[in-house]
């Protein structure tokens, strides 16, 4: 089994920003003081079940999926290593964010691919591979490598997570995964009351090292930062 605490390095909105509580109320969690909200008026009679598997994690895009602590780091060195990243200047990437599905869970995604975006999230799965102790074979199990394609499988054994690098694909999620015709209703509804947080662009400009004390536990934001961005060349 998982060795816990569990660590990730995810991006969230800035705390108390629109998009920050369209997540927190979405899923009935805030990530970043560990607390239940109430829904929103409206909503199915059974949201809280469908939300229930993303708001174990909280309001999120994964940039490191979460990791052990390989022996002799500390959260103390991780934070540190957080910091540090989110000091070097980078291009920030920039998408135009919209609700649609995705291997059939709901989710806050890029309108189309962004290559500073793609770029960002491999930064993060190398530079903070030497704090990630080695998957269990347990937890190799648990990802399915016979469901996996074969670079999937690889990325798997090589960072601890198959979705990485090429196969990295930018999403919030917002609900479990849902048969299609259920989508079909949930997907408009949801792309309603996103237009009321008025984002017609979205900054990727943080980092938050998230937090889970134990396999029962949800996530925590521990700590976040802004990143830095790399000064134009341009007069």
């Amino acid at each position: 089994m998982a060795n816990y605490p569990r660590y990730a390095l995810y991006y969230a909105p800035a705390p108390g920003s629109a998009l920050d509580r369209f997540g927190a109320e979405m899923l009935g969690y805030d990530v970043y003081h560990g607390s239940e909200l109430a829904f929103p008026e409206g909503l199915p009679p059974d949201w809280r079940e469908i939300t229930q598997d993303p708001r174990k994690y909280g309001f999120h895009a994964t940039l490191k999926a979460p990791i052990a602590l390989a022996e002799g780091n500390t959260e103390a060195d991780l934070a540190g290593a957080c910091e540090a990243f989110a000091d070097t200047p980078r291009q920030i990437p920039v998408i135009e964010p919209v609700i649609d599905s995705i291997s059939g869970f709901i989710a806050m995604i890029p309108a189309k691919p962004s290559a500073d975006l793609q770029q960002l999230a491999a930064d993060v799965t190398r530079d903070f591979d030497s704090f990630r102790a080695p998957l269990s074979a347990q937890d190799r199990a648990r990802r399915n490598p016979e469901r996996l394609a074969p670079r999937q499988v690889e990325y798997l054994d090589r960072w601890g997570y198959p979705y990485v690098m090429e196969e990295f694909r930018f999403h919030m999620t917002l609900t479990g995964r849902l048969e299609s015709e259920r989508r079909d209703v949930v997907v408009p509804m949801l792309r309603e009351r996103f237009a009321s947080v008025r984002l017609a662009t979205l900054a990727i400009d943080r980092l938050a090292l998230f937090g889970q004390d134990n396999a029962a536990s949800r996530f925590r934001i521990i700590a976040h930062w802004p990143l830095r961005a790399l000064l134009s060349s341009r007069p």
